[in-house]
C-alpha cells in the first residue's frame, strides 16, 4: 500500500514537471516574439497608417460620405403613386321604380406624379457633388491627422534627444563635482568651488528630470492621436536628421492647387450649389400628375383618365432661387479666398523650411564641432590645472545652447516639411480606412 502511494506521488510529480516544461515551451516563443515586436520601432509611415486607422475623427468623416451617398439614393428615387379607395352606401331620393335599386358603391382613384427630367437631373447631380465634397473633407481630415502624427512623432524624438543631452551634461557635472571634491579634500581647491559645482549639478539634474517629463508628455500626446492604439513602450524608428526633399516651389504651387482637399471640397460644393440653382429654376415648370379613376355601383361602371397640372402662376419660387444664387456666390468667394490663403500658407511653410534647413547646415557645418572642441580643450586644461571651473561651465553652457538650437532647427525642418505635405495632401493613402 505504501509502495503504491509512493509510486503514485512520483508519477504526479513527473506529470507536473512535464506540464510545466511544455507550458514554458509554448509560452517562451510567444514572449520572445512579443519582445521582438516591442523592440522594433515604428516608422513614420507606419505610425501614420496606424493613426489613420484608429482615430475616431477619420471614421466620423467616413460616415459623412455614407450619409451623402444615401442622399444620392434619395435624390434618385422616383415619386410614388397615390391610391385612394372610396366605398359607401347609396340612398334613393326618388322612387326605386325610377332610380333602380340602391346598393354600395366603390371608387378607386390612382394618381401618379410625372417628375420634371430637368429637376430630377439637377437634384441628382447636386447630391452627387456633395459626395465629392465629403470625400474631399475626408482627405482633409486624413491629411491634417497625418501631419499632426508626423509632427508629434518628431517632437517625441526631439524631447528624447534633449533628455539624452541633459543626462550627458548631468553625468559630466557629476564627474567634475567628484574631481573637485577630491581636490577639496586634498586641500588643493577652495571649498567654494565644491559648493558651486554642487549647485551646477542640482541645476543639471532639474533640467534632466524636466526633459524626461517632457518626453513622456510627448509620448502621451502621440498615443492620444492614435486613440490608444500604441502600447505604452512604443519606439519611433526615425531621426530628426531624416532627409527631406521637395520639388521646386512653382511645381508645389501647381500641385497644391490641384490636390489640396480643402480646395477640392469647395469646388465640389460650388458645383452642387450651381446645380441647386438649376434645380430651383426647373421647379418653376408645371407639375404633371396622371389620374385614373374607376367607379362602380349596381347599375353603372366607369373608367376615367386625366391629367392634373400644378401651374406656378402667382409664386414662381423667387425666394428659393435667390437663396441658391447667393449661396453659390458665397461658396465661390470662399473658394477664391481659400486658394489665395493656401497659396500663402505654402509660401510661409516653404520659407520656414528653407530657414530651418539653412540653420541646420550652419550648425552642422562647424558650429557644433567648434563648441565640442572648446569644451574638450577646457576640460583638458582644467584637469591640468591651467583653467578654472568657470571656464568649463562657460564652454559647457555654450555647447548645450548650440546643441539645443541644432535639435530645435532639425525639428522645425521636419515640422515645415509636414506642413507642406499637409497642404498637398501627401500621406499614406494606401491605408484602408473602414
Amino acid at each position: 500500500m505504501i509502495i503504491s502511494e509512493i509510486i503514485q506521488r512520483v508519477f504526479v510529480q513527473i506529470y507536473r514537471r512535464w506540464h510545466l516544461a511544455l507550458s514554458l515551451i509554448l509560452i517562451f516563443p510567444v514572449s520572445l516574439v512579443s519582445a521582438e515586436e516591442s523592440a522594433q520601432g515604428l516608422k513614420i509611415d507606419e505610425l501614420q497608417q496606424l493613426g489613420l486607422k484608429a482615430n475616431g475623427l477619420v471614421h466620423a468623416a467616413r460616415s459623412q460620405i455614407n450619409i451623402a451617398e444615401a442622399d444620392v439614393v434619395s435624390a434618385s428615387a422616383f415619386p410614388n403613386p397615390n391610391v385612394a379607395f372610396l366605398i359607401g352606401p347609396q340612398s334613393n331620393r326618388l322612387p326605386t321604380s325610377v332610380t333602380g335599386p340602391s346598393n354600395l358603391q366603390h371608387e378607386v382613384v390612382v394618381s401618379q406624379p410625372i417628375e420634371n427630367p430637368f429637376l430630377r437631373s439637377a437634384r441628382i447631380g447636386s447630391a452627387e457633388a456633395l459626395v465629392d465634397a465629403r470625400e474631399a473633407n475626408l482627405d482633409q481630415v486624413r491629411a491634417d491627422l497625418a501631419a499632426q502624427l508626423r509632427v508629434r512623432a518628431y517632437e517625441l524624438i526631439l524631447r528624447q534627444e534633449q533628455a539624452e543631452m541633459e543626462t550627458s551634461i548631468y553625468d559630466l557635472m557629476k564627474e567634475i563635482q567628484r574631481r573637485i571634491k577630491v581636490s577639496v579634500d586634498a586641500g588643493e581647491t577652495a571649498r567654494f568651488e565644491l559648493i558651486r559645482a554642487e549647485t551646477e549639478v542640482l541645476g543639471a539634474e532639474n533640467r534632466m528630470e524636466a526633459a524626461r517629463l517632457n518626453a513622456e508628455r510627448a509620448r502621451v500626446a502621440l498615443r492620444q492621436l492614435t486613440a490608444g492604439a500604441l502600447h505604452s513602450g512604443f519606439e519611433i524608428d526615425a531621426s530628426l536628421s531624416d532627409p527631406v526633399e521637395f520639388p521646386a516651389l512653382k511645381t508645389l504651387h501647381e500641385e497644391v492647387v490641384r490636390t489640396n482637399p480643402d480646395i477640392q471640397r469647395l469646388e465640389a460644393e460650388q458645383n452642387s450649389a450651381d446645380l441647386r440653382i438649376n434645380q430651383e429654376k426647373a421647379s418653376v415648370l408645371p407639375r404633371v400628375n396622371i389620374l385614373f379613376e374607376n367607379y362602380q355601383d349596381e347599375q353603372f361602371s366607369s373608367n376615367t383618365a386625366g391629367i392634373n397640372l400644378e401651374i406656378p402662376l402667382f409664386y414662381r419660387r423667387r425666394g428659393q432661387i435667390d437663396n441658391a444664387i447667393f449661396d453659390s456666390a458665397r461658396i465661390r468667394d470662399t473658394l477664391e479666398y481659400r486658394r489665395f490663403e493656401i497659396s500663402q500658407l505654402l509660401e510661409s511653410a516653404w520659407q520656414a523650411f528653407q530657414i530651418a534647413r539653412r540653420r541646420v547646415e550652419m550648425f552642422e557645418g562647424g558650429i557644433v564641432t567648434e563648441a565640442e572642441l572648446a569644451l574638450t580643450v577646457a576640460q583638458t586644461a582644467y584637469r591640468l590645472g591651467e583653467r578654472g571651473f568657470i571656464e568649463v561651465l562657460d564652454t559647457q553652457r555654450v555647447l548645450r545652447g548650440v546643441l539645443a538650437d541644432l535639435l530645435q532647427a532639425r525639428f522645425e525642418l521636419q515640422s515645415a516639411a509636414a506642413e507642406i505635405d499637409r497642404l498637398r495632401a501627401n500621406y499614406p493613402k494606401e491605408q484602408p480606412i473602414e
